[in-house]
C-alpha cells in the first residue's frame, strides 16, 4: 500500500524553537484556537492567526508540501461549507467559518509535526489523570488515540488503492466494488489490531 497522508501532518524529526516548546503549550495553542473559532466575529482576526499559524508551521522546518497535504482534504468540504454560508449569511460570515476551520486544522497539525506521537500520547495521559478519580483510565484513553491515530491513514489508504484499482478496470462507478474491499480490508485490520492487543494483555476489561 502506498504512503497516504490525512487530515493531519504526521511528525517531522528537527530541533526547531516549536519542537523544543513544551508540550502543554502546544495542548494550550490547540484549545485556544478552538475557542477562539467560537468567539472571534470578524475573518480579518482569523486570517491573521492562520497567516502566523502557517509561518510556524513553516519554521518547524515541515515545508509548505506538507502543510499543503494537511489541509487538502478540507478543500472541497470548505469549498461547500464557503458557498453555504455565503448565500445564507454573507461573505464575511462565510470567510470567516472556513478561516476558523482552518485555523483550528493547521494548529492541530503544528503540534502532531512537531511532538513524537509517543511523547504526544504521555501527554494525554497526563492530561487524563485527574479524571481516574472519576473512573478514567488515562492509559486505555491514550490507547484509544494512538489507534485512531494509526488506524485512519491505513483506511483512506486502503480506500485510495480500491478507488485506482476499480478505476482500472471500469468499476469506479460500482459502489459495491468500493465499499466491499475497504470494508473487508478494515474488518480485517481491526481484527489484527484486537488479536495483537488482547496478545500483550491490552484492551482486556478489568474484573
Amino acid at each position: 500500500m502506498r504512503d497516504h497522508g490525512f487530515l493531519l501532518a504526521t511528525y517531522v524529526p528537527g530541533t526547531s524553537l516549536i519542537h523544543r516548546a513544551p508540550l502543554a503549550l502546544k495542548f494550550l495553542l490547540v484549545f485556544g484556537c478552538g475557542i477562539a473559532s467560537f468567539v472571534v466575529a470578524d475573518w480579518r482576526w482569523s486570517a491573521s492567526a492562520l497567516v502566523a499559524l502557517s509561518a510556524l508551521f513553516l519554521l518547524s522546518g515541515a515545508g509548505l508540501k506538507r502543510l499543503w497535504r494537511a489541509v487538502r482534504v478540507l478543500v472541497p468540504v470548505l469549498l461547500l461549507i464557503g458557498i453555504f454560508q455565503w448565500w445564507q449569511l454573507g461573505g464575511a460570515t462565510a470567510a470567516r467559518i472556513v478561516l476558523n476551520i482552518l485555523t483550528c486544522v493547521v494548529a492541530a497539525s503544528l503540534l502532531t509535526v512537531s511532538t513524537p506521537v509517543q511523547r504526544l500520547l504521555d501527554g494525554v495521559v497526563s492530561l487524563a489523570t485527574p479524571l481516574r478519580r472519576f473512573g478514567a483510565d488515562p492509559e486505555r484513553f491514550a490507547l484509544t488515540i494512538g489507534i485512531m491515530l494509526r488506524s485512519i491513514p491505513f483506511i483512506a489508504g486502503t480506500f485510495a488503492d480500491v478507488r485506482d484499482s476499480a478505476k482500472a478496470r471500469g468499476l469506479e462507478r460500482n459502489p459495491r466494488a468500493l465499499v466491499l474491499p475497504v470494508f473487508i480490508s478494515s474488518v480485517a485490520y481491526a481484527r489484527q489490531t484486537g488479536e495483537a492487543l488482547a496478545a500483550r494483555g491490552l484492551g482486556e476489561a478489568e474484573d
